[in-house]
């Protein structure tokens, strides 16, 4: 459970020497594990550690929301401010390798930019862009991980979009706090593309951008080559695309868990931004350009 208590400022007697270092308790380092229940100081979302790459940590909440920050100080647990670290951090003041598993050390990230040399993690942006679809979420952090991370750009992931007009109102957009939301399978007619059309950008100035992909599911946005086939099968409308799929790769595919798998195996192949479909390149470039657009000048 989190709990954070209010603090008097100055204490008893506002003129007792002291106070400046009563007001700013220090943060007790504490090793990232799954389950871990933490509590973002600066938004309030409290939920517990699902994992951690690249220098952010995914926090479920209790209604199953899942939202990424900055692993570093800045959370508290049981109302003790703590700064998160990776379990394989060096304290010996050598370079720490990275977290992601597997990762060779490249000029270039895997979305296509020059690396730039290590950094300390940035405070997040107010800006922040939502993805539509857990599994979305999971291929744009692998792709653009290093580079949201180096402009502060925070990704949260939308099981959903049914509320979107309510979740864009909830999050306030406005200058220096952009949002931009990517859809799944925003095509003319769709469902996705008329609950899109109710988010008017006169009620939120030119500080929204909702746009998408075009494909039925995120795994057509990965080129077929990389799972040996010319191209995605296509899949009756009366038949789960997931499934569907599975089966025609002979994989399987009766249980949630099974499509999990299949996920896994496939997003494991993606090394870079050239194992993916244009559509979708095009279009997470183009958040990442508008979320950033009122932090160029604090950006290197």
């Amino acid at each position: 459970m989190c709990v954070t208590s209010p603090r008097d400022r100055y204490g008893s007697d506002v003129l007792a020497s002291g106070w400046q270092k009563a007001a700013k308790p220090s943060s007790a380092e504490t090793s990232l594990e799954v389950g871990l229940v933490v509590e973002d100081v600066q938004s309030g979302f409290c939920g517990a550690v699902v994992r951690w790459e690249n220098g952010l940590v995914v926090l479920e909440d209790r209604r199953g929301k899942m939202r990424s920050f900055p692993v570093g100080p800045g959370f508290w647990i049981d109302g003790k401010p703590v700064s998160l670290v990776t379990p394989q951090r060096v304290r010996s003041g050598q370079q720490a390798m990275g977290t992601a598993a597997g990762q060779k050390h490249s000029a270039r990230t895997a979305s296509g930019s020059v690396r730039s040399a290590p950094q300390r993690a940035k405070v997040a942006l107010p800006s922040r862009i939502y993805v539509e679809g857990r599994h979305d979420a999971e291929l744009v952090e692998k792709v653009w991980g290093d580079d949201l991370r180096h402009v502060g750009v925070v990704v949260e992931f939308l099981g959903g979009i049914d509320d979107l007009p309510a979740i864009v109102s909830e999050f306030g957009p406005e200058q220096g706090r952009r949002l931009g939301v990517l859809v799944d399978h925003l095509v003319p007619g769709s469902k996705e593309s008329r609950i899109a059309e109710q988010v008017h950008p006169g009620d939120h100035g030119d500080f929204v951008l909702i746009t998408g992909h075009p494909f039925i599911d995120i795994w057509q946005a990965v080129k077929p080559q990389l799972i040996g086939l010319d191209q995605w099968p296509a899949i009756p409308r009366n038949e789960d695309w997931k499934a569907g799929t599975c089966r025609r790769l002979g994989w399987p595919a009766e249980t949630q868990a099974d499509t999990a798998r299949a996920w896994q195996t496939i997003l494991g192949r993606v090394d870079s931004w050239t194992d993916l479909e244009r559509p979708l390149l095009t279009e997470v470039e183009r958040l990442i350009d508008f979320v950033t657009q009122d932090h160029l000048d604090t950006l290197d």
